[in-house]
């Protein structure tokens, strides 16, 4: 039998911490962090495609609202030299177990799964590698170990898009552990204004007999998390 955990009045000051923490959070120089070596620096975003952005069932305005903020990143950082981008996407075959979670979205072939516009339409946007996923691992079963294995140079990944708590989350995380587990010098960074995670209040939940989902905790709580692992978590990128 689990135990019994009360959390409304015991975890309120760790909650007010968490918003202070938030809301400290520090702003990076992109230009520095780029500095005279662009070569060792990637820009990685988490499906920013349709399905999440745009229109589906798992669509919302939240994701969608990243758009800009990712794009004006891609620019900047393509001006300053930097030339390994990635998108990695949900590209689902319909027999992926992962639609006993979810509803079946993003499907291959699909207008779901393609890359949202403003990203595709770039100028550089041929010099973008697109990774294909079928889970919530931007690493597990994709083509994006190889291509890491191919540009050995790499010190730095700036991650961003969504979500937050997971598929996002998964991608920074096994880049920073990778890097525990080997002795790789490596930076990852997470933009908290460049990522984001949707929402399901729990009267939508209980209505429609599904999970609840406080869009705000997890994206807080999930970038406390990485921080907590070596992840630099910054507010934005000027």
């Amino acid at each position: 039998m689990s135990r019994t955990i009360a959390l409304a009045e015991p975890a309120a000051p760790f909650l007010r911490y968490l918003e202070d923490w938030y809301a400290a959070l520090p702003s990076a120089d992109l230009a520095a962090l780029v500095g005279e070596h662009p070569e060792r620096v990637a820009v990685c975003s988490i499906d920013m495609i349709n399905g999440f952005c745009k229109a589906g069932p798992l669509s919302g305005p939240r994701v969608g609202a990243l758009i800009p903020p990712v794009v004006a990143l891609f620019t900047r950082a393509y001006t300053l030299g930097v030339r390994a981008f990635v998108l990695t996407q949900d590209t689902h075959d319909p027999a992926t177990p992962e639609f006993g979670s979810y509803p079946p979205h993003c499907l291959a072939g699909t207008a779901e799964s393609q890359t949202v516009a403003e990203l595709a339409e770039l100028p550089f946007a041929d010099q973008i590698t697109t990774i294909a996923k079928n889970s919530l691992s931007s690493h597990l079963g994709t083509t994006f170990d190889a291509w890491l294995r191919e540009r050995p140079d790499l010190e730095t990944f700036i991650i961003i898009g969504n979500c937050t708590d997971l598929c996002l989350y998964s991608a920074a995380m096994h880049l920073r552990l990778e890097a525990h587990a080997l002795n790789l010098s490596r930076r990852v960074i997470v933009v908290a204004h460049a990522a984001d995670t949707f929402d399901i209040p729990v009267s939508v939940a209980h209505e429609l007999g599904i999970y609840a989902h406080d869009g705000d905790l997890h994206h807080v709580l999930f970038l406390h998390h990485m921080a907590q692992n070596g992840v630099e978590v910054v507010g934005d990128l000027a």
